[in-house]
């Protein structure tokens, strides 16, 4: 059993957030839905259903033991901004890609490294950044079936590492510890290589499986 955690997602509204409050809802945490606007976020949060609440995004991340991002890219800084004052002491997981819309099939990672890297700077001192959930498809999350699909986590602190790689084999996904947050910059880039294949092989969800780590770390469910 695992103890029972009330996660805010902000971009809940959006298809990876609404796939990932779906997935931790049904595994027994309290989720609650952020958004900029607080009425889109009850209203995504009644579609979820499962006992999802919705609040704007800073009430959201002062409710939360642990807060997700997973706004697009343009919205990253300001939620980061917004949120900042209810994050001491938690981790917050960074889900966020810098994809630079309309080549968003070729990797453009920002200045700073990652938008993760981005993330530490801007909480600097305050929370505990790890950065998770790269590249899955949201439909994948969405469907009521397991998912074959690895998940890179990033990040400098190792037990938050481990905390999120135990929340991401609660939802059926197989968590793999890689490494310092700078790392996660070769996650980012890979979403617009994924993109790409789906194009080229005409496939909606393609995903990674990290080769030679035995079958019994995966998640049973």
């Amino acid at each position: 059993m695992h103890a029972a955690l009330t996660i805010a997602i902000m971009g809940g509204t959006g298809e990876l957030g609404s796939g990932l409050a779906l997935r931790w809802s049904r595994a027994g945490h309290a989720v609650v839905v952020g958004s900029r606007d607080a009425e889109r976020a009850r209203e995504a949060a009644q579609r979820i259903g499962h006992g999802c609440r919705g609040e704007a995004n800073l009430g959201a991340a002062e409710a939360a033991d642990i807060i997700v991002l997973a706004v697009p890219f343009a919205a990253h800084e300001e939620t980061l901004t917004q949120i900042r004052p209810a994050v001491r002491g938690k981790i917050v997981v960074d889900a966020v890609v810098p994809l630079v819309p309309p080549k968003v099939g070729t990797a453009q990672l920002p200045a700073e490294g990652s938008a993760a890297q981005i993330a530490a700077r801007l909480l600097e001192g305050e929370a505990r950044v790890v950065s998770a959930f790269h590249n899955v498809a949201a439909a994948k999350l969405h469907a009521d079936e397991r998912v074959d699909c690895d998940v890179l986590v990033c990040g400098d602190d190792k037990d938050a590492r481990a905390q999120v790689i135990d929340l991401v084999g609660q939802i059926g996904l197989r968590g793999i510890d890689a490494g310092p947050l700078g790392n996660s910059a070769a996650a980012e880039a890979l979403t617009s290589v994924l993109i790409t294949i789906n194009r080229r092989y005409k496939v909606r969800a393609a995903g990674i499986r990290i080769t030679g780590i035995p079958d019994a770390e995966a998640p049973s469910t």
